[in-house]
């Protein structure tokens, strides 16, 4: 059972390997908002994931410690897991789905543990550790359905109560429900005032649905690119302690979830991964009644893979209007291009890649298509160029951001 006892011993035993991760003022991430962020990214590992994990094998039995640990993760409770039993010297085997991250399927090999390498999502290779664990009899060390783990996610609930006394929200992330549940349970156990929210990814939505409900929802499937929240199936015991202390869950898209990432490097130069940027995209994108409050978002993790970075940077800059494609029909002869060239560099934006189609059945023989790749600075810049554009006479036949 979940005691506020467990979350202060959790705190005391977690000083040999967690950092007390900084709380910083995060002003120019969303206007109207008052927004602080738990840098949960700059933890040990990268990740909030080993609070959980080294609190829940620090209680193992001698017994439990020979047979061996078995775990399954996306990635983050990979890696705590690993740190964990390494220094325990405890042997460790960790299930994790084939589409993880290469880096977090190569940090946890590093750190010790033998990885299996399942297909699917994190649900199928929860289910291959259990079968390792019938086989074996290894312990199984759940990454959010177990008193433990929560009550050492829990400790940043009493951080973030120690750093910011007059909080009143806090915002995490939702994938299975340990981290949000730990916190909720925590802070509304010392300061029931306090808000909590939680926020999924709208292709994993399986706690949002259940809390909706008022039963657990399993998802067939889900799809998104934030790997550490990408849960069909959310736990029993973190189910029932959302349902009791969390305020609301709320969804937000996999743009907005790119857009919070490329604010949090341009603006406060943190390197945040998908689950770990959810909370900021709630605030940007005024998913929650946060507005006047002071709101501490829970920057769960940082271990995104460096080969979809460049991928969600670019999403985020069409997402904010920082990027756009323009498609826009010609008559085909001298001077169009030059015309357009001037017309966008008056308004400020910048052309970076051009391309001429000829051969589209959908146009006039005497035409073309002028495809377009600018930098623009936002919105309202996009509009001025279409408006200046028509003006001149050109017709934008698509135009993409």
């Amino acid at each position: 059972m979940l005691t506020l006892d467990k979350v202060y011993t959790a705190a005391y035993i977690l000083r040999e390997c967690a950092r007390k991760t900084d709380l910083i003022a995060a002003p120019n991430l969303s206007e109207n908002h008052n927004l602080y962020l738990k840098t949960e990214n700059l933890q040990v590992t990268g990740s909030f994931k080993l609070r959980g994990a080294y609190y829940k094998i620090s209680q193992l039995t001698d017994e439990e410690k020979s047979r061996g640990i078995v775990a399954c993760s996306a990635g983050n409770h990979a890696q705590g897991v690993a740190m964990s039993a390494s220094r325990k010297g405890i042997p460790a085997t960790i299930c994790m789905p084939d589409s993880a991250p290469v880096m977090k399927v190569d940090s946890t090999r590093r750190l010790g543990a033998n990885v299996e390498l399942v297909r699917g999502v994190y649900d199928d290779a929860h289910d291959r550790a259990l079968e390792i664990v019938e086989q074996t009899g290894a312990t199984f060390i759940h990454p959010y359905d177990d008193d433990y783990v929560i009550a050492g996610q829990a400790t940043i609930g009493l951080e973030i109560l120690d750093q910011l006394e007059d909080v009143e929200a806090i915002i995490a992330p939702v994938g299975g429900g340990g981290l949000i549940s730990g916190i909720a349970f925590a802070v509304k156990s010392l300061k029931p005032s306090v808000k909590v929210y939680g926020v999924q990814a709208s292709g994993a939505a399986s706690m949002f649905n259940s809390f909706r409900a008022h039963q657990r929802q399993t998802l067939d499937s889900v799809s998104t690119f934030a790997d550490g929240i990408a849960v069909k199936n959310p736990g029993e015991t973190t189910y029932e302690i959302i349902s009791k202390y969390v305020d609301d869950i709320v969804c937000v898209s996999e743009d907005e979830i790119a857009a919070a990432i490329l604010a949090l490097i341009e603006k406060q130069k943190l390197i945040a991964e998908g689950a770990g940027a959810v909370p900021v995209a709630a605030a940007m994108f005024h998913k929650l009644p946060i507005e006047g409050r002071k709101a501490v978002c829970v920057v769960s993790g940082g271990n995104i893979d460096v080969n979809i970075l460049s991928r969600v940077i670019t999403r985020g800059l069409m997402m904010t209007g920082r990027n756009v494609n323009m498609t826009i029909e010609l008559v085909d002869k001298p001077g169009q291009l030059q015309q357009v060239s001037e017309i966008i560099a008056s308004c400020g934006a910048n052309v970076v890649s051009v391309y001429y189609d000829h051969g589209d059945t959908n146009m006039a023989i005497n035409s073309c298509f002028l495809k377009l790749a600018l930098e623009t600075l936002n919105d309202e810049q996009i509009e001025m160029i279409k408006q200046e554009l028509a003006k001149a006479g050109f017709r934008i036949v698509t135009e993409r951001v």
